[in-house]
């Protein structure tokens, strides 16, 4: 199938960037401290990212929470509060121990619980590598930033609830 037949019948994947308006869009993001040069760095990016869409950047809440681990918690109160999306952001590298498991697991399941139990978006942004190297190839500012990705994903997903 052609790139024109499937723009015509909706399934480039890629369309829906182009039509993204976040005017008006309340967006939250809750960062975790625990690896804060590498969060920084995906806040940032979110935030500029968000912007780049149009959501004004009096309209976007920032906390910081001690880690990943808390991210969820600050994300339902921010979902409670009227917030369209949420985004959580941190970095949890693996160690020596289990703790990386437990910490990156609670992270994503409870933004997928918030999300689930509010219907409000909170999109997970929470890098969960091997290694410092591979958290910072994916929090560069000259490649492909998940923070400004993750403020992609909350802009879209509020415009596909919004259709439905």
């Amino acid at each position: 199938m052609s790139g024109e037949s499937r723009r015509a019948v909706g399934v480039d994947p890629e369309a829906h960037l182009a039509g993204l308006d976040g005017s008006g869009l309340r967006v939250g993001i809750v960062a975790g401290r625990f690896n804060d040069a590498i969060t920084t760095v995906l806040v940032e990016a979110a935030i500029d990212r968000l912007a780049s869409f149009g959501v004004a950047r009096r309209d976007i809440a920032l906390e910081w929470v001690p880690g990943a681990f808390e991210t969820p918690v600050a994300a339902k109160w921010m979902a409670d509060l009227g917030f369209d999306a949420v985004i959580t952001l941190g970095c949890v590298i693996r160690g020596e121990t289990a703790h990386f498991d437990f910490v990156a697991g609670a992270a994503a399941t409870g933004a997928l619980e918030v999300s689930l139990a509010t219907g409000v978006p909170v999109v997970f942004g929470v890098l969960t590598t091997e290694t410092r190297e591979q958290a910072e190839v994916r929090a560069a500012v000259d490649g492909h930033n998940k923070g400004a990705e993750a403020a992609e994903t909350a802009v879209e997903m509020v415009a596909l609830h919004r259709r439905y």
